[in-house]
């Protein structure tokens, strides 16, 4: 992986567990940054009904959505010769800021189902949605960043193929390491920062995001 492969899969992957993290600490446990996680949040709730199951059931289209977005989007970049990724990174910046925003103006932050609380969750979601499509369109040689089962699998095969002398296994472990170790740090921070900061924590996604933007070679 190259200098500026990792420096992006190590910011990316610390974002994606701070986001996911602190959303799901101040949003009633919303995961932002995969879907997956609020299959099982609407299962349970089928089961124990609670407040809190419209924003499990709005951040699924929304998230949906704004995969589709962004994917209209950079095709456009392509088209105009504009640069995807920086524009991918400022485009996801401004959903993030605009999570921040609906919270400030809705705090406090109480009520699972208030207007704002919906609103904070599915701009949260559809920023982390953006990261979730350009890993895919733009950035296919770097580790998954928002997702970290299939990292975690695979590292412990690599592992194990290292441990027995495979030179390309040593490689793969390299390469899949640091986003997992971002990811990790990523939570704790986000938990640490909702602690002290509450949603305001969200502005460091938010200052990440615009230094990857500048510091974007496309």
């Amino acid at each position: 992986m190259q200098r500026g492969d990792t420096k992006q899969s190590v910011t990316l992957g610390f974002l994606a567990g701070y986001v996911d993290t602190l959303g799901f600490i101040g949003l009633f446990g919303l995961f932002t940054a995969h879907v997956t996680g609020n299959f099982v949040l609407l299962g349970r709730a089928m089961a124990r009904p609670a407040q809190d199951i419209w924003l499990k059931l709005l951040v699924f289209p929304v998230f949906v959505l704004a995969v589709a977005l962004a994917r209209l989007l950079i095709l456009r970049w392509e088209r105009a010769g504009s640069r995807q990724l920086r524009n991918s990174f400022l485009l996801q910046t401004l959903l993030m800021a605009g999570s921040v925003a609906s919270a400030w103006v809705g705090a406090p932050i109480e009520a699972p189902e208030a207007p704002l609380t919906l609103l904070t969750g599915m701009l949260c979601a559809a920023a982390m949605a953006v990261q979730n499509a350009y890993g895919k369109l733009l950035l296919g040689k770097v580790a998954a960043t928002t997702v970290m089962t299939g990292n975690v699998t695979q590292l412990v095969i690599d592992l194990v193929d290292t441990l027995r002398g495979d030179a390309e296994a040593r490689a793969r472990l390299k390469k899949l390491v640091w986003p997992v170790v971002a990811f990790a740090v990523g939570c704790i921070s986000g938990a640490l920062a909702f602690m002290q900061a509450g949603f305001n924590g969200l502005l460091l996604p938010c200052a990440l995001l615009l230094w990857l933007a500048c510091t974007a070679a496309d």
